[in-house]
């Protein structure tokens, strides 16, 4: 029986007879046997070199194409008051105290609100007039306006986002349609490293602004969040171009411009996009519901190390470790154990640990699936019935005002002091009415915090696209990424520029 690729040469072999003819026909016969098959491997190693893909002489025409398609985004917020003089510190009872409340009362600036304004890049799916963008881009934003690639500048509602992938869909409506270019997706798991790509955006609010590079890696995990499958690129990705497409080079959207990795806060090479694959579905649960219903499993998982791999009599370290299962939850409801190791999810390979929140997240709501686990040596068959995910008690909290009361933590791994909000450090560092986080107040020289310039007054609205509300909230997302040995954490600040994601590295203690 041959191989399928020997079947194919002797194929391409017997094919190219016809162009040889005439190049054997004056040699002696009996020297076909051995001429032929060289001429021919010859002739398919040259048409294979010119079948392969040149690099690009110029973006030009594929620019040219797709500009008009990338829209840039303008955002407004208004933060209520302004910086204003503090009472010093006193003893009780001191016979100054009412002296200094009474000429700061009547010196005191008169507290007024502002607009605080940020920028984004956006792209067009669709002929409703549909923009996708990320949601950092149009976090807390009061008033989103989209402006088109011929400068028409339009007002858009938000139809939906989702903060685990960090996707915004917003909704415009132009006086007239044709002045909307729409783009489609393409196949991101396709694409390999090496490939050419192109991105489109906003960069510094320059406007629309092309840069081209390669694809650089594939499945980064940044510790953005829990579906972390970043596809990572050379191409220039700066502050702006957050919410951008980036393109193959059949003018197809593969990635959404997401991050960077940058310890001056500008492009050194190493921009970070959300592939199609895992935005697409994502964007069509924003458009029909407004939000997004993934599936849930109830365990928490751990990586297989060789060394937990031998303990449990595996060949080798796949698949994702149960380290504990939610009570009442589906895998409970399975049978499922502390200990299973899960090999196939639903059919598919669990290859690694990361792998399988996002291939439980994206089953459909109420589906029961088979799931091997690896169990006393030997391996066992489940059905679980996939539930809907739910918020954490952390998510529920930091959107529920005066739900927990005012706290300070030192996060020496960080090195930070914060503190939770409260009605006098909003005072003290001018923050928004309807702000939500934790405020940095303290920075420690030379500390990784520092590095990055994080500043006092600073608002951690997110650690790994985990929205918090007090300091214990941080403290747990650090711990939790030493324990999985992790070098850093990204954390989402609002700051004096607007919303920006920071990796920021854990230091040892």
């Amino acid at each position: 029986m041959l191989r399928p690729e020997i079947k194919r040469k002797r194929q391409n072999m017997t094919n190219l007879a016809p162009v040889l003819a005439p190049v054997l026909a004056p040699v002696r016969p009996r020297w076909n046997w051995f001429l032929a098959p060289l001429l021919a491997l010859a002739l398919m190693a040259v048409s294979g070199a010119a079948n392969a893909k040149p690099a690009p002489d110029s973006f030009a025409d594929l620019a040219n194409k797709l500009l008009p398609s990338v829209v840039n985004i303008s955002t407004t917020q208004v933060i209520e008051g302004r910086p204003g003089m503090e009472l010093p510190k006193l003893p009780p009872g001191s016979p100054f105290e009412d002296f200094f409340k009474e000429f700061f009362d009547r010196n005191q600036p008169e507290q007024r609100s502002r607009r605080a304004t940020s920028l984004g890049s956006g792209f067009i799916v669709g002929a409703k007039g549909y923009v996708v963008t990320n949601n950092h881009v149009i976090q807390d934003a009061d008033e989103i306006t989209v402006i088109l690639h011929d400068n028409t500048r339009l007002k858009a509602e938000l139809v939906g986002r989702d903060q685990k992938t960090d996707i915004a869909v917003l909704k415009v409506k132009p006086k007239s349609k044709s002045k909307l270019s729409a783009v489609t997706f393409g196949d991101s798991d396709s694409a390999r490293v090496g490939d050419w790509i192109m991105a489109i955006g906003n960069p510094f609010g320059l406007g629309g602004t092309v840069t081209a590079g390669i694809i650089s890696a594939r499945g980064r995990d940044i510790n953005a969040g829990p579906y972390d499958d970043f596809i990572q690129t050379d191409a220039s990705i700066n502050r702006g171009n957050s919410g951008g497409p980036m393109f193959n080079l059949k003018g197809r959207v593969i990635g959404i411009n997401t991050a960077i990795l940058s310890p001056s806060g500008g492009s050194v090479g190493i921009g970070f996009a959300i592939p199609s694959s895992v935005a697409s579905p994502v964007i069509k649960q924003l458009v029909k519901h407004g939000q997004v219903r993934r599936g849930w499993l109830g365990v928490h998982i751990q990586a297989v190390t060789e060394e937990i791999a031998e303990t449990l009599g595996l060949k080798e370290a796949t698949g994702a470790l149960v380290a504990s299962v939610i009570p009442d939850g589906p895998a409970e409801k399975a049978k499922m154990k502390a200990g299973d190791v899960i090999l196939k999810f639903d059919g598919k390979d669990v290859s690694k640990m990361r792998r399988l929140p996002r291939m439980v997240a994206d089953t459909k709501v109420g589906r029961s699936v088979d799931i091997e686990v690896w169990r006393d040596n030997k391996k066992v068959m489940l059905k679980a019935k996939v539930e809907e995910l739910g918020e954490t008690p952390a998510e529920v909290a930091a959107r529920t005002p005066g739900s927990r009361k005012g706290s300070e933590s030192t996060i020496d791994a960080l090195g930070l002091r914060l503190s939770s909000i409260t009605p006098k450090l909003k005072k003290k560092y001018s923050l928004g009415k309807d702000v939500k986080g934790v405020v940095v107040t303290k920075v420690t020289e030379s500390g990784p915090a520092a590095e990055k310039g994080i500043r006092p007054g600073d608002v951690i609205v997110e650690i790994s696209q985990q929205e918090v509300a007090e300091p214990a909230d941080i403290a747990k997302k650090v711990a939790e990424a030493e324990k999985a040995g992790r070098k850093s954490v990204l954390l989402l600040l609002e700051g004096q520029g607007g919303l920006r994601f920071v990796a920021i590295r854990i230091a040892k203690g």
